[in-house]
């Protein structure tokens, strides 16, 4: 079976109708879609936090730390797919706008760990009904079991390209800045 796109007779890595590659077109790939898909989400977010002042960067940092505070800077790092470095950035500007603090680990010494202020905690039931409604936006119009099917087989990708990956990290951390975990 092929996809609804696919055109008998045309050459092959040709577009069918000597046009350039487009969504659905074989030659447009199923992870530029993909791609496509998942900046649209980053658009429309970014367009509903930033009237808030958050970034998208802040977003994913602040999203995994709603799920589990008081996390090392590491494990944030490795949650949100992130160097180091760049996490290190990044919470030093969450710091300076007071959303998170930094606390020298009692235990271990060379370690930090990242808290929530109550502002940083406050954004939570701001910004998740902000992600909620582009999600439902998305959504809209299609059928609860195709959905399901799709998020099926997504993550049947994920775990299929984790297989191919193994001992390396994913590029983008295989996070979803849209939904909560």
């Amino acid at each position: 079976m092929h996809p609804p796109s696919y055109k008998p007779g045309a050459a092959p890595g040709t577009p069918a109708h000597g046009s350039a590659p487009k969504h659905g077109d074989l030659e447009y790939g199923f992870s530029q879609l993909l791609r496509d898909v998942h900046r649209s989400f980053t658009r429309a977010l970014q367009s509903r936090i930033a009237s808030h002042g958050v970034t998208m960067g802040q977003w994913l940092f602040l999203r995994a730390l709603w799920h589990e505070d008081g996390i090392t800077q590491r494990e944030l790092s490795q949650r949100v797919g992130m160097m180091e470095p760049t996490t290190v950035t990044a919470l030093n500007g969450m710091e300076r706008r007071d959303l998170v603090q930094r606390v020298r680990n009692p235990h271990d010494r060379r370690k930090v760990n990242i808290f929530l202020t109550p502002k940083g905690r406050s954004l939570r039931d701001v910004l998740l009904p902000c992600a909620m409604e582009i999600n439902q936006l998305a959504m809209r119009g299609l059928a609860d079991d195709d959905l399901t099917r799709t998020m099926e087989l997504m993550q049947r990708m994920i775990e299929n390209l984790r297989e191919l990956n193994a001992g390396g990290e994913e590029a983008d951390g295989g996070s979803d800045p849209l939904t909560e975990d």
